[in-house]
């Protein structure tokens, strides 16, 4: 069993310069060699990362296959053991006629041929002889090999089952240290995915946090979860939706394992209100104002001068006792990096990527 696998997209020129055609030892290789190190997978003596650090883009496979040599608890592979011409995979691809059946397409009107489906199978069979804790998807190709989907960008730092290819093992997508080559700007953000697959290489299963989440609250719903979990908790993390001019909904957690959201549009009803008469949406709005109000009550936002603004402005509600912002904090620790907050929830939380949760969720009340 490895408890680590690396899949790449398909050999390169340095690859074809070496007996059996290691994967991963030109510069692509040499740059996640230092990837890896930063990130703690690996430990390189100063001489490999000195000379790694001086000449990867100039990388000598010879020199590089031997430092992988040194860490054999990581496998490595590509979906393609082939080499595409001119180092291009849409080398590989045709009309939608000649695709891979079951297959969508690798990119815009871009399908992998079907005369390459063995390719497939040898990744197939290669992953079952290995049993990995985990498989790393470097780029949008072993994604697509290993989930029949694409977008990078979209999942990466997600921890999610593979559906194509080989089935139920756990992958964390992240960028091919070739796209980092070529947009330097995306490196921290691989650094911090291969720490967290680090992490997660440690047992095979996907583990995610427990959650206790009060939806569709009646009024005593929420004085009950304010008195028992809010008044004089530790700190209160608060987020607001808006559309317009107006606020849709707001979530108080005070503490990782439980929260509350409020609503106050409803889709489902015929004038789009939650609340049933607007005497009842006035007592709800005053319950929210004494929380925010309450300055013994410190409050953490995301992106909180956009909340707090918001609420005095549209609602006249002032916010006292904010106390943290998860942007600010992460943009003190990496101000290089992205600040929303799927892409902080990527990073520090094992959440999958969950506004692609949306259309697949099932509402369970709280009480059934």
């Amino acid at each position: 069993m490895t408890n680590l696998i690396l899949v790449g997209e398909a050999l390169g020129d340095s690859e074809l310069r070496l007996p059996g055609h290691p994967p991963l030892v030109g510069p692509s290789g040499a740059e996640l060699i230092r990837m890896l190190n930063e990130a703690g997978v690996i430990r390189l003596s100063s001489f490999d990362r000195d000379y790694i650090h001086r000449y990867y883009a100039e990388a000598n496979p010879e020199f590089i296959n031997a430092v992988w040599a040194l860490h054999p608890e990581i496998y490595r592979t590509n979906v393609f053991l082939t080499h595409p011409s001119h180092n291009d995979i849409d080398n590989f691809c045709g009309d939608k006629s000649t695709a891979i059946p079951g297959y969508p397409a690798l990119g815009k009107s871009r399908y992998i041929r079907e005369e390459f489906a063995h390719e497939l199978d040898r990744l197939c069979a290669d992953i079952l002889d290995h049993n990995p804790n985990l498989i790393v998807c470097l780029g949008n190709t072993p994604l697509w090999a290993l989930t029949g989907s694409t977008g990078i960008s979209k999942v990466r730092g997600t921890t999610l089952l593979s559906t194509h290819t080989v089935a139920d093992y756990k992958l964390l997508p992240t960028y091919h240290p070739a796209a980092v080559i070529r947009d330097w700007s995306l490196r921290p953000t691989v650094i911090a995915d291969l720490m967290k697959a680090h992490r997660e290489s440690i047992f095979p299963e996907i583990r995610r946090p427990v959650r206790e989440i009060w939806i569709d609250p009646t009024l005593d719903d929420i004085i009950r979860f304010t008195d028992d979990y809010i008044t004089g908790c530790d700190l209160l993390s608060t987020d607001i939706e808006t559309t317009g001019n107006r606020i849709t909904c707001i979530g108080f957690a005070p503490h990782p394992s439980r929260a509350i959201v409020i609503p106050f549009d409803d889709p489902r009803t015929k004038n789009g209100c939650y609340w049933p008469t607007l005497a009842d949406e006035r007592k709800c709005w005053g319950l929210v104002r004494s929380i925010l109000g309450d300055p013994t009550i410190p409050k953490l936002f995301q992106n909180g001068a956009y909340d707090i603004s918001f609420l005095w402005r549209a609602y006249g509600i002032k916010t006292y006792g904010a106390a943290e912002d998860t942007m600010l904090l992460n943009h003190a620790l990496q101000p290089e990096s992205l600040k929303s907050l799927g892409y902080l929830g990527s990073i520090y939380s094992d959440e999958g990527a969950w506004k692609h949760m949306r259309k697949k969720h099932e509402t369970i009340k709280r009480d059934d």
